[in-house]
């Protein structure tokens, strides 16, 4: 795992092996700790940031360069 300054100072620690498919590039797991136990987020792996979010459906959306994971789980009722 890469070992990254987070937003609030903390060290993050991307796992490069442990990723989603986005639209502009890769959605990489994020831990607070080096073992791996405590999951953090995503890192945008297009835009090099950790600046997303992710909705109830699991969609996770880049809020730097828009790169888009689709969502886990689609129904037609929520459009």
């Amino acid at each position: 795992m890469n070992a990254h300054a987070g937003p609030d100072g903390a060290t993050l620690y991307v796992d490069r092996t442990d990723a989603d498919i986005g639209t502009n590039g890769p959605f990489y797991v994020v831990y607070a700790d080096t073992d791996g136990e405590r999951r953090w987020g995503y890192f945008c792996g297009n835009c090099e940031t950790f600046d997303n979010a992710m909705d109830s459906m699991g969609r996770i959306r880049c809020n730097v360069c828009s790169n888009l994971r689709k969502p886990d789980e689609w129904d037609a009722a929520h459009e």
